[in-house]
């Protein structure tokens, strides 16, 4: 189904999300909508197509605006700004008028005049400046679906009346000049929310912005300069260094280094040549090489990448949803509340003055005046919003945070499972390992013969083995000077080896076993020592030379730098660790000892692996799965959490609950440490904001808690969960060093 996305103003709370949410659904032609309060946006996906004045019209009856996401996000931050600067401008006059004559007793203007003024400037303030808030109080009970404006509403429009009443000479105290307070204070709220939310969205955005703005493609008469939306399939661009590659592609020409940091959260650079993948937006540190263009917009990695994070932070924790249910219904008690307290108040002053205990609070006008005055206290203290916020917030900014180090979590549900998760379960080959053989040891009574031999025969195969002890030949810095007579005639047995003849003489490279069948044998040491390499688990490829043992080398696939050490951490935090491979058991035996994995399955499909996974389930256990994200996409989605390690355009794998840009074995520490801590700061949003409202409520209730004061407390516990949430940037700043000590101490 085709899917939308719009920017919606106005929204402060959930149930300004839950109203916007309702009214979309109701549109014909829509499928499913996905309100994000985090990000202030509405994602629908369509059964046909709805025009987009349709779907505004609806929003704006619900007393919100829809906007085209192509607007600037400032368009929003901007407004406030406005109606904050403005309605300061007409009610701070207001307070130091009403101050002086509380007060000191000093009446600024004559006393007609003076509530003229009150109310012009208060009315001023209430309905044209905070005439968003206004609107939706009144469609909240057009539309019976409250939130928290219609808290702030009614209890700027009360104290406006009672000015009213007082000018018509009725025995009531003035509180206009406080309705004008509690608007001008929510506008202050409202501002730091707006511009706080936008600083937790600062890594989404930051991921827009890594694109590159121009390519510079490659055309017959030479360099064209065009926009990066202009590229299409199949172009050939030039990158020189220092510029992003422009979007995803391979190289046809040249190699450079490249930094890959602000897509995989590695920091070392890595080298790539010709036929090699590379990423849109990552930086090529040297050399220009030409790159052909295989992805554009949409497809391409980082969009993914943007999308995946998107997608996430409007998903909830599943003890979200319950809080979701407390929040509808918190507005309705909220007004039944501010009733009671009202009528209380009216109907048993003597009773409820003696609740009474703070200075200052034991009068405040008459009988009508006293219930009044409790009654917009508890109004607006109650606002739900610091509940609404809680768990967006945090998600934004951990799954951001985790986004920028190469771990993308798919969704809220995965941050609360892997709390509790107690066991890891490790796919061996590509995950613990690299996936590819290495020269493990060398045994040669003549090396330089042995390395000449080596050269000659295996630079004539394509085999993997054969590529490996190329490498490795390579990297200690050898290359064959001998061209007399050559290799000729080489044959290759499946299976087994090659031989030849080189120099005149024959050569024999494969197994043991092959040399054995070729005659060629090996003394009862050599044989002993090969293999002791082979229980081991180590793959052997031994060479005859001339009818005599030369050498041989013992290959294994080798284990990832950081491997041992994130097994350790997990150690150190009570994980216990499981590896499963289809591998031989001696092989995998082997490995698992070198990295200290308390247990170990080997020879396994992949049907074997997800029977394991559930009998490890059924004791009891917690599991997470980490795999290569395709052989393993059973496990994957059998595990509580499955972790897909991916690299470059290899991340979106559709099984896993969490995807690792790149192969590094970190990821994992650093999806564990961040779904950790973005789930603490989830919980201690809900609990400050919960316990404000426990212990505010009575206060205000009983007449304890002036409304100008209930209003300032309400919008600093809603920039305090904020501001908790944004902690979260600060407490992982050190994730992208690694596995240093004191850094895994700090977390653990």
């Amino acid at each position: 189904m085709p899917e939308v996305k719009y920017k919606v103003e106005g929204m402060h709370c959930a149930s300004c999300a839950q109203t916007v949410k309702s009214a979309l659904q109701g549109v014909e032609g829509v499928h499913s909508v996905v309100v994000d309060l985090g990000t202030k946006t509405a994602r629908l996906s369509l059964k046909k197509e709805v025009p987009f004045s349709v779907l505004a019209q609806v929003v704006k009856k619900a007393g919100y605006d829809l906007v085209a996401e192509k607007k600037k996000e400032e368009l929003s931050l901007r407004k406030e700004r406005k109606r904050l600067l403005f309605s300061w401008v007409v009610t701070l006059p207001l307070m130091v008028k009403m101050l002086l004559a509380m007060v000191f007793h000093i009446d600024v203007f004559p006393h007609s005049l003076g509530m003229v003024i009150d109310l012009v400037g208060s009315g001023v303030v209430i309905f044209v400046f905070g005439f968003p808030v206004i609107r939706r109080t009144f469609l909240s009970f057009r539309n019976f679906v409250f939130t928290m404006d219609a808290l702030i509403g009614i209890g700027a429009m009360a104290s406006f009346a009672t000015g009213v009443l007082r000018f018509f000479r009725f025995e009531i105290e003035d509180f206009s000049v406080i309705g004008a307070m509690i608007m001008a204070i929510h506008h202050i709220g409202n501002y730091i929310k707006e511009a706080a939310t936008k600083k937790a969205g600062e890594a989404i955005r930051r991921l827009v912005e890594l694109g590159a703005k121009e390519a510079h493609l490659v055309v017959a008469n030479g360099i064209q300069d065009i926009p990066i939306t202009e590229l299409k399939k199949g172009d050939i661009v030039l990158v020189k260094p220092g510029e992003k590659i422009p979007s995803d592609g391979v190289i046809v020409e040249g190699s450079a280094i490249l930094d890959e940091s602000m897509v995989t959260g590695e920091f070392l650079p890595v080298e790539k040549g010709v036929g090699e993948q590379v990423i849109g937006a990552t930086i090529n540190l040297h050399s220009v090489i030409k790159v052909k263009i295989e992805k554009v917009g949409e497809e391409t990695f980082l969009s993914q990448v943007i999308r995946m994070v998107e997608n996430a932070t409007a998903s909830k924790v599943p003890f979200q949803q319950a809080v979701d249910r407390v929040t509808a219904l918190f507005v309705p008690v909220i007004l039944v509340f501010s009733l009671v307290t009202f009528v209380a108040w009216l109907l048993f002053p003597e009773v409820m003055r003696t609740l009474l205990f703070l200075p200052g609070m034991r009068e405040t006008g008459g009988m009508v005046s006293q219930a009044l005055f409790a009654a917009l206290a508890t109004l607006v203290i109650a606002c739900p919003c610091a509940l609404g916020l809680a768990t967006p917030t945090a998600l934004m900014v951990g799954m951001g945070r985790a986004a920028s180090l190469g771990v993308l979590i798919r969704n809220g549900e995965a941050i609360q499972r892997m709390r509790e998760i107690d066991t890891i379960v490790f796919d061996k080959t590509g995950t613990l390992t690299i996936g590819k053989p290495v020269v493990r040891e060398v045994v040669a009574k003549d090396p330089s013969l042995l390395f000449e031999l080596a050269w000659a025969m295996e630079s004539l195969s394509t085999h993997p083995l054969s590529k490996a002890i190329m490498v490795f030949l390579s990297e200690k810095g050898y290359f064959s000077s001998s061209d007399e007579g050559g290799v000729k005639g080489v044959q290759n047995i499946p299976g087994q080896g090659m031989k030849g003849w080189y120099q005149g003489c024959s050569v024999v490279v494969g197994s043991l076993r092959f040399l054995r069948e070729e005659k060629i044998l090996l003394s009862p040491e050599d044989e002993a020592r090969m293999e002791s390499f082979s229980h081991q688990g180590m793959t052997i490829v031994a060479i005859g030379y001339d009818g005599k043992f030369v050498g041989g080398f013992a290959l294994a696939d080798s284990l990832k730098n950081e491997a041992r050490e994130v097994v350790r951490v997990l150690h150190d935090k009570g994980i216990r660790t499981v590896m499963l491979t289809g591998d031989h058991r001696i092989t995998a035996k082997s490995i698992a000892e070198e990295l200290g994995i308390d247990e170990f399955y080997a020879e396994l499909l992949p049907a074997d692996k997800i029977s394991l996974l559930q009998k490890i389930q059924a004791g009891g256990h917690k599991v997470a799965m980490v795999g290569d994200g395709i052989n393993d996409a059973p496990a994957l989605k059998q595990a509580d959490v499955g972790i897909a390690i991916g690299t470059g355009t290899d991340v979106a794998i559709e099984a896993a609950d969490m995807a690792l840009v790149s192969g590094s074995l970190l990821g994992v520490y650093r999806a564990f440490i961040i779904s950790k801590m973005t789930f603490q700061k989830i919980q201690q949003n809900l609990f400050w904001a919960f316990f404000y409202n426990v212990l505010a409520i009575p206060l205000a209730m009983t007449g304890n808690l002036h409304p100008v004061v209930a209003e300032v407390s309400m919008a600093l516990s809603s920039v305090s969960v904020v501001m908790n949430s944004l902690l979260l940037r600060r407490k992982t700043k050190g994730l992208s060093k690694g596995l240093a000590e004191d850094e895994v101490n700090s977390y653990m």
